[in-house]
């Protein structure tokens, strides 16, 4: 059983799980999402990406990134998927991340966007 993230119950009451592409989806959202120190027993865990969202940008700043979200993805999710393309880009208080890859266990490729709005 893959658990829903964001955790939630489902309509009978039980905890809402998911499918396996939709899990490593997941699995990616929480690894871009999460700054490194905020969980308790993996404090190395995170890609730091929001704490790059407001500096100015740059060329050098996004390379920077685009090398930081990779190195991340490939140390906490290289057994599960192979990382295609990979394009970060803010506009104003808004982070969205473009990332193409493949799940290991199946075979397929899957494009999806991650989008965070910072207060």
């Amino acid at each position: 059983m893959n658990m829903d993230y964001p955790f939630h119950f489902d309509p009978r009451g039980r905890v809402a799980d998911t499918g396996d592409d939709e899990h490593v989806r997941d699995m990616i959202e929480q690894l871009l999402f999460t700054s490194p120190g905020e969980r308790v027993n993996r404090p190395d865990f995170g890609s730091g990406l929001l704490q790059l969202v407001f500096a100015p940008n740059s060329p050098e700043l996004a390379a920077a990134l685009q090398f930081t979200l990779q190195a991340a993805l490939q140390r906490w999710l290289g057994d599960v998927i192979d990382v295609g393309k990979l394009e970060v880009s803010s506009e104003d208080a808004t982070l969205r991340v473009d990332l193409s890859y493949t799940v290991r266990a199946s075979g397929d490729t899957r494009s999806d966007s991650f989008v965070r709005s910072l207060p």
